[in-house]
């Protein structure tokens, strides 16, 4: 089954094409791939992806003068992608070779040394963060991490 990327709107249409770009390239290499691996996969082009996206523009109308409805001016803002924070709680259950086996697994480029660094300090100092960055994915992070039973604190918004 091929999962397609979700991406806010509006977008501009070279993103648009990359997305499309993606995703046929994922149905043709469907029949050499298993699910898992294309799930990896996705997971490993992410964030690469998601630095392509362009922010997320709002457009306000206000009124020019206070006695005209009539003439607005545009007003445009522009709001960043929300990021958030995945934050490992200590807990008396998960040895500390459970939480470094889970942390490289789960968490894309966790070498063995920056592991047990984080096992240590959430042992030391009760949590560590153990990523940040974009929400979508770091729902995604703190669900697996949940999944293996690691005692994890609410997502926090970076």
């Amino acid at each position: 089954m091929i999962q397609k990327l979700m991406v806010p709107s509006p977008l501009r249409p070279q993103t648009t094409m990359a997305i499309e770009k993606l995703n046929m390239a994922a149905k043709e290499a469907q029949p050499n791939v298993n699910s898992m691996a294309l799930n990896q996969n996705v997971v490993q082009i992410l964030p690469t992806v998601m630095r392509l996206l362009p922010k997320q523009v709002a457009t306000v109308m206000t009124n020019a003068s206070p006695g005209s409805a009539a003439l607005l001016d545009r007003q445009t803002t522009t709001k960043r992608y929300p990021q958030a924070r995945v934050i490992v709680l200590d807990d008396d259950v998960n040895t500390f070779q459970h939480v470094v086996d889970c942390l490289r697994r789960i968490i894309p480029g966790m070498s063995e040394e920056k592991a047990w660094a984080l096992a240590n300090r959430i042992d030391g100092q009760g949590s560590a963060e153990v990523w940040c960055g974009p929400l979508e994915q770091a729902e995604l992070y703190h669900q697996q991490l949940t999944a293996e039973g690691l005692t994890m604190a609410p997502l926090e918004r970076c």
